[in-house]
């Protein structure tokens, strides 16, 4: 009697646990049965754009630190700060009087050989008078070049001793940038790529072209290899001025629109991607699309779709990577020219 007793209160145990594993297990499957279609993903539309990204200072097209050849007093200055000069003018004289004076004493010695007509003696005059012709134009600071008066410090009175800057003419028909480029990205370079420019001081996108970049790199003090390109801007707008920073992204290729959504949301039959468009009636008509791999939880969408469309969810992401939106902007750029999310590249969805 103890031991059938005994054997029923076991069976007893076991079907009441093998009751309880079977409710757990249905309810389970309930839930994640429920809870599956409620799954649902958005296409998004992103622009691609493989660029690289560039930093630095512009500087103008020509500079002239405005120097003193000689010691002396100013006796004229001829132009004002911010005025525009042509190649040659005159913008400050020093005192010639003594250059003058001696170029006027050899001209009359001059005239007194020639009527000698002691002609070894004038050939060295001649050369002598161009001495003194190029001392009284050292006397003299010129612009070298067409161009803006960008500083100006100097005063008539003022003594100068040679060398001594009084300030600096600029050309700014065009800006040009030096930018250091990874030399994993040297092979993407070609002259003349668009390059857009994004100014702190400015609002609004200001474009440019890579100008040139040599065929050798420099080892940077970060111990880095890079190579430096040449960027202009020959449109230069009003509020842009010479050593005024900017970041930047040299054009690789044209942007691409991309439409972009979880792989989640992909399904497969017989080897055919396919999705489930969920209606506003909430029904789903099934499309076949064609797809490609587009980081670790995306596909960009090749074919089938238009962006926009709610789509059902065909296998639900694991716990720790599961992205139900996505935090990526409209716009894809990196300074190695790669779009898409970390890690893009072939992956099994």
């Amino acid at each position: 009697m103890k031991k059938s007793k005994t054997r029923k209160i076991v069976a007893g145990c076991f079907i009441f646990a093998l009751v309880i594993f079977l409710l757990i297990f249905t309810a389970k499957k309930i839930v994640s049965s429920k809870s599956a279609p409620d799954e649902v993903y958005v296409v998004r539309t992103e622009q691609y754009e493989n660029v690289i990204e560039i930093a630095g200072t512009v500087a103008a097209a020509k500079s002239q630190s405005l120097l003193s050849l000689n010691d002396g007093t100013v006796v004229g200055v001829y132009v004002k700060e911010g005025e525009h000069v042509k190649a040659g003018d005159k913008i400050v004289q020093l005192d010639d009087t003594e250059q003058q004076y001696n170029l006027a004493n050899l001209d009359y010695e001059i005239s007194v050989a020639r009527q000698n007509q002691t002609s070894g003696k004038i050939a060295l005059m001649q050369t002598q008078r161009k001495s003194l012709v190029q001392k009284i134009k050292n006397r003299q600071i010129v612009a070298t070049f067409d161009g803006i008066i960008a500083k100006l410090d100097v005063d008539p009175g003022d003594y100068l001793e040679a060398k001594d800057s009084i300030g600096t003419l600029v050309d700014t028909s065009y800006l040009t940038a030096d930018v250091e480029i990874a030399e994993t990205d040297v092979a993407k370079l070609k002259a003349g790529q668009k390059v857009d420019f994004t100014f702190p001081a400015y609002n609004g996108n200001v474009e440019g072209y890579l100008v040139s970049y040599p065929a050798i790199g420099e080892v940077t003090s970060r111990g880095a290899t890079v190579v430096n390109a040449k960027v202009r801007i020959d449109n230069v707008p009003a509020g842009i001025l010479p050593n005024f920073s900017f970041t930047g992204k040299i054009q690789i290729t044209e942007p691409e629109k991309r439409l972009i959504v979880e792989r989640y949301a992909i399904g497969h039959d017989h080897g055919s991607a396919f999705v489930d468009i969920v209606g506003r009636d909430k029904k789903t008509v099934r499309v076949e699309v064609s797809v490609e791999p587009y980081g670790t939880d995306y596909v960009n969408i090749l074919s089938g779709l238009e962006g926009g469309e709610t789509l059902k969810a065909q296998s639900t992401p694991s716990k720790s990577g599961k992205l139900r939106t996505s935090s990526r902007g409209k716009g894809s750029s990196s300074k190695n020219g790669m779009g898409g999310p970390m890690g893009s590249g072939p992956m099994p969805f």
